[in-house]
């Protein structure tokens, strides 16, 4: 097992941060770590590089416990922070070999990263002259440089543009081929992109943990109508396979119902039966956004 973490809890102040989290992450698994702003994310993932520790609980990387075996840990984790901390006058080969000597690794390795990274085309440039897309690839070539197990990535393709993110998510699904990644984001798109699996959390508590292929395969559908006039929800509710009805505002309602068959027929001659007109009719995935709003709004 790659990560563990069992019961940990962080309180800064009055506010608890992380609450009796718990989850493991087996080896070469890819995921996303998700959750609004303040929901603990960054806490969870500065615990586990050794930046924080916990005021209760367990957290294990690659069998060294966080706490007692720092130095261990340390060495087998790649970790990029949100705000990737660069030496902009510094040039790209310059800046890896002072990570090199940091780490005590071959200098033979800043070939190899910077290959991996594709960093080839900009090696000889100055940091500072590099767009955004490249400066990250700095940071994970950095992350990269003592070829650890774990890579914990935290928020690696904010402000990137929508080339530099193809290119970020390529190269994170091919590191992930042989590492293990935890990747924090806030990108709905990114993690089903990207990742193996999903942990939400919200306000400090983990709300969900699944596999992306089940998320994928629900047989829950979402369909959303509108008609011309309000409907009372228990009519609704006695459609076929119904699970849950929601008013949405004014005449508009979001039907789940338990199954694979395409429910628009039935509430169209649902519509037709009461002498409604239908202004609009969508399916709705059930998919990844829709979950994590559900679990945290």
């Amino acid at each position: 097992m790659s990560i563990s973490v069992q019961n940990i809890t962080k309180t800064f102040g009055k506010q608890k941060a992380l609450n009796n989290v718990s989850f493991h992450i087996e080896k070469g698994e890819i995921v996303g770590f998700l959750g609004p702003n303040g929901a603990g994310k960054s806490t969870m993932m500065r615990i586990l590089t050794t930046y924080y520790v916990a005021d209760e609980g367990k957290a294990n990387v690659n069998g060294f416990d966080v706490l007692e075996s720092t130095k261990q840990v340390q060495k087998s984790i790649g970790y990029l922070p949100e705000h990737n901390p660069l030496y902009l006058e510094m040039y790209v080969k310059e800046y890896l070999k002072f990570n090199a000597e940091t780490y005590k690794t071959p200098k033979s390795r800043i070939s190899e990263v910077i290959i991996q990274t594709g960093l080839t085309p900009e090696a000889h440039k100055k940091i500072g002259q590099l767009s955004k897309g490249y400066r990250q690839r700095i940071g994970l070539a950095a992350a990269l440089l003592h070829d650890p197990k774990v890579l914990i990535l935290d928020e690696p393709t904010t402000g990137l543009d929508p080339n530099q993110l193809i290119e970020i998510r390529k190269l994170i699904r091919e590191i992930g081929k042989e590492k293990t990644i935890l990747l924090s984001t806030h990108i709905m798109k990114e993690v089903e992109a990207v990742c193996d699996r999903v942990i939400i959390i919200n306000k400090g508590e983990i709300v969900a943990d699944k596999k992306l292929a089940a998320l994928r395969e629900t047989k829950e559908q979402v369909l959303e109508v509108e008609f011309d006039y309000r409907v009372e929800e228990v009519l609704l509710e006695k459609l076929p396979y119904v699970s849950q009805v929601k008013n949405v505002g004014g005449f508009a309602y979001e039907i789940t119902f338990t199954t694979e068959k395409d429910m628009r027929p039935t509430v169209f001659d649902f519509a037709h039966d009461h002498q409604l007109k239908t202004l609009q009719l969508s399916r709705k995935n059930k998919n990844l956004e829709s979950l994590f709003t559900e679990l945290t709004s």
